[in-house]
């Protein structure tokens, strides 16, 4: 068994400033378990995804995120050219140390640095699907975008709004509970169409929609236990006039996904689904972040990613 050509890419500022600052202990566990290796801190917005692109190209084989879920979705994205992987048989490797960690979650990965050390050893990954998306960013450019973990449209674009601008010095789940808290003050469901499979569209509100490669978002909140990343199909969860009141009293149904058994709670399976609004902006929520808002296209390329597990 080899070991891959790895190459690490560190959000400093994940975690609030938490990873910048026990890098070195990231560092010493890492090179105890794989060798020698390379590293670049992000600066910037989206900067992830053209450092992963520049590793792919230098013949780096395996391309490590290390930071919270906004990070690996970066990451993931400079895996991609359009639709297609640039380099089909490199791997992705994950070293948790965000906020939310809700990727993570659907393979029971511990926040170990030590045991995500160990995922990094040798030359064998697992394929996993991703997820694409076509979306309209907020100066009302069309925009795309891969996901691995769980793309949603309603008041999950409000509660990243709310969790990316507040200190996240609390842990991962209590900033997203303050953020849906904040969130469903001002919410109102919206009149949403939805179209699955390139079927006809169905008009209906909704408080989110939730389309599912993982099974967490929302710093733990199990909003889809069934999901499989490499099922090579989305799971869908739709919820409909959900309140301020059943955040607060049912929160636990939200976490155990006990949710599933709620009248407000719709599941569905789907390859591709096509959401659309005209009763004013609904946001994006993409593993964690807030990149855009609808119109927007969910597509799922099987099998496209090979994962460090």
């Amino acid at each position: 068994m080899g070991q891959l050509k790895t190459f690490l890419i560190v959000n400093p500022h994940s975690a609030n400033g938490a990873t910048g600052r026990r890098f070195e202990r990231i560092r010493a566990a890492v090179r105890a378990a794989i060798g020698p290796f390379e590293h670049a801190f992000t600066e910037g917005p989206m900067e992830a995804a053209s450092l992963a692109r520049a590793a792919l190209s230098r013949g780096f084989e395996c391309v490590v995120a290390v930071g919270g879920d906004g990070t690996l979705n970066e990451v993931v994205n400079g895996f991609f050219n359009g639709t297609e992987p640039l380099r089909p048989e490199a791997a992705l490797g994950v070293i948790p140390c965000g906020t939310g960690g809700d990727f993570r979650r659907s393979f029971g990965w511990s926040a170990s640095l030590e045991d995500a050390a160990r995922r990094l050893v040798g030359d064998t990954a697992r394929s996993i699907d991703v997820g694409r998306l076509e979306l309209v960013d907020a100066s009302g450019i069309p925009r795309s975008r891969c996901f691995l973990n769980i793309a949603s449209a309603g008041v999950s674009g409000r509660v990243d709004y709310e969790v990316n601008r507040a200190t996240k010095a609390f842990g991962g789940r209590a900033s997203f509970a303050l953020g849906t808290l904040k969130a469903m003050l001002s919410h109102r469901d919206r009149r949403m169409r939805i179209s699955v499979d390139g079927g006809a569209p169905r008009e209906l509100l909704a408080t989110l929609v939730a389309v599912a490669n993982g099974q967490y978002f929302g710093g733990g909140m199990w909003v889809a236990p069934s999901a499989r990343p490499d099922d090579g199909i989305f799971d869908v969860t739709l919820w409909s006039g959900l309140s301020l009141k059943d955040f607060v009293f049912r929160s636990r149904w939200l976490y155990d996904g006990r949710h599933v058994e709620l009248p407000q709670t719709q599941r569905f399976k789907a390859r591709e689904i096509a959401v659309e609004s005209d009763d004013g902006e609904v946001l994006l929520d993409v593993d964690g972040e807030q990149p855009g808002r609808l119109p927007a296209r969910f597509s799922i390329l099987p099998g496209a990613l090979r994962l460090k597990v």
